[in-house]
């Protein structure tokens, strides 16, 4: 509905309160504004954080998440509502384990798998949940024409591949509808951690017939998607709030026990974040090290964990640039210190120092995978990071090495982030590095594009298996975004696929973890953690590794007094 003349918008309000919080460092303003748009609205957020009359919580996302069609999604943001939102074929319980989910029952076998659908499962259209949806949907990810950068993580199914290249009809898909709750996949390969995988985004139904009356608008707006999960979104004002409340056709009663999620900010500036919390305005909040202080001033209970996510400067290896030199790219791995950046710079308490594609959490065959095959340690020495940029300006044919293009985003973290290495290789190297700051959206398109000589970026698991991080640099992973090929890399990957022997299988991942370090693929930074307070009224909220960054689909309210 389209905005009247000089009708109260409740996101502007908002979004005015957190600048004004940001630039004055004070909530007198932000209480009269907040209380001024509940006032006009009907008392929307007259609950803050805790609306126990309603069921209610008020909570903020970080990020505008840069699309809903979930066959293209690729960011944190966006995984954190279609998670809450849409449901595949099996789902995560609260203690991570992999349970039903529009799958009532599945069997995995080595050269495919059958899923059987429930009869309640339904789109919030009531429609049911088909075979056919999966079909439908499993197709477009594959078909070249969507372009979707996800579109490896199905690469086990039968011609995925071949389909995703143009060389094949996207029909050819192994995976057909025995009638409606029949679901049949035909492996390309034997696919051992197949059931992990469907529980992904990328996997994820489409309705057919609604996807058509979309005319290309799918999951552009809250009414451009259907929904099957426990929370259908009924409201969304970009890049300022959402709404979603309690499907009453979800088909279990096992999670989605809020009424009403509000997502009533987001914002990056974790300042305008604190402020909200401690006015009572969202439920929970990430700190930073120098909110640690005030948090146990006021003997509020921190919280941390490790939310999977490794993050590391990638490099470009498209024709032309300086970093496809390997031994420009070694320099720049040795004239830095990511315990130095990690303890120094960040000054995150909840953060590890990266020492690996890999992180520390990776299981292997009996216990961690980095205990079972420790990475290369690092070594910082500058006298010979600047003997491989003597070798490479040689190479290159170069009298002096030209400025590099530095990309990264605008959030506090990045803004350290950029300008820590822009000093640590003036000093160390004598090189400029021109940082390029951009909105979270932005980046990751100019990342696609290639238009840059380093990105500072992370990855995060998409499922609870090694080869979620493993193939992250195979040569036909869209995601991997600097465009890093290499024949022997592809190799021990194909090995990592498709290996049935779980001890030959974590050697190929040891292989990977060797090769990236040898060949400079990448240079570590760090491991992220979160130092986090939740209001205390709120139980069941949990930050995941693998699947959503925050989780509510779990959550309640406990009445004050309450056991």
């Amino acid at each position: 509905m389209k905005q009247r003349a000089g009708q109260l918008n409740l996101a502007a309000l908002r979004q005015l309160a957190l600048l004004a919080a940001y630039a004055f460092g004070g909530l007198a303003l932000v209480v009269w504004l907040l209380g001024l748009a509940a006032s006009r609205t009907g008392g929307a957020v007259a609950g803050g954080a805790i609306d126990a009359q309603n069921n209610a919580i008020t909570i903020a996302l970080r990020t505008e998440p840069p699309q809903l069609d979930y066959g293209r999604a690729t960011d944190s943001s966006s995984i954190v509502v279609l998670s809450h939102t849409i449901e595949g074929l099996l789902s995560y319980d609260d203690n991570m384990a992999l349970i039903p989910g529009v799958a009532e029952r599945y069997e995995l076998r080595e050269d495919g798998a059958t899923f059987w659908l429930r009869e309640d499962a339904r789109w919030s259209n009531g429609e049911p949940v088909t075979a056919h949806d999966f079909v439908f949907a499993w197709r477009r990810v594959q078909d070249p024409a969507t372009a979707s950068a996800y579109a490896f993580i199905m690469y086990p199914v039968k011609n995925a591949e071949a389909i995703n290249r143009g060389e094949l009809p996207i029909e050819s898909l192994g995976v057909r509808a025995l009638g409606e709750r029949v679901l049949e996949v035909e492996f390309e390969r034997p696919t051992p951690y197949f059931d992990k995988l469907v529980a992904f985004v990328t996997f994820y139904p489409i309705n057919e017939e609604f996807f058509a009356s979309t005319n290309g608008r799918f999951g552009a707006s809250a009414n451009m998607l259907l929904y099957n999960g426990p929370y259908v979104m009924n409201e969304w004002v970009h890049s300022a709030s959402m709404r979603w409340d309690r499907n009453p056709g979800y088909w279990g009663e096992h999670k989605g026990w809020l009424d009403t999620i509000h997502v009533g900010y987001i914002t990056q500036d974790v300042n305008a974040r604190l402020n909200l919390f401690k006015d009572g305005q969202i439920a929970d909040t990430q700190l930073v090290p120098q909110m640690l202080g005030e948090a146990m001033e006021r003997r509020w209970q921190i919280d941390r964990s490790m939310d999977g996510t490794v993050f590391f400067l990638q490099l470009n290896f498209r024709e032309g640039r300086i970093t496809t030199n390997r031994n420009f790219r070694k320099a720049l791995l040795l004239a830095q210190d990511p315990v130095e950046f990690v303890y120094k710079a960040l000054k995150e308490p909840s953060y590890l120092p990266a020492v690996s594609l890999f992180p520390f959490w990776v299981r292997g065959v009996d216990g961690y995978f980095r205990q079972e095959h420790p990475p290369p340690p690092h070594e910082y020495n500058v006298a010979k990071a600047r003997q491989h940029l003597e070798l490479a300006r040689r190479e290159l044919g170069l009298e002096e090495f030209p400025p590099l293009h530095f990309l990264a985003d605008d959030s506090p973290i990045g803004a350290i982030t950029s300008e820590y290495y822009q000093a640590v290789y003036a000093r160390n190297l004598g090189l400029e590095l021109r940082i390029d700051k951009q909105i979270f959206k932005q980046r990751l398109a100019k990342m696609d594009a290639g238009e840059f000589d380093i990105v500072a970026s992370g990855w995060g698991p998409d499922y609870d298996d090694a080869l979620t991080f493993g193939d992250l640099f195979s040569s036909w992973n869209l995601n991997n975004r600097g465009r890093y090929a290499s024949a022997e890399m592809d190799a021990f990957i194909r090995v990592a696929q498709s290996e049935l022997d779980p001890a030959r299988r974590m050697k190929a991942f040891a292989d990977i973890q060797q090769l990236v370090h040898d060949d400079v693929v990448i240079v570590p930074m760090y491991e992220r953690g979160w130092s986090f307070v939740v209001d205390p009224q709120l139980k069941g909220f949990q930050r995941r590794a693998v699947g959503p960054e925050v989780d509510y689909s779990y959550a309640w309210i406990e009445e004050r007094g309450g056991e």
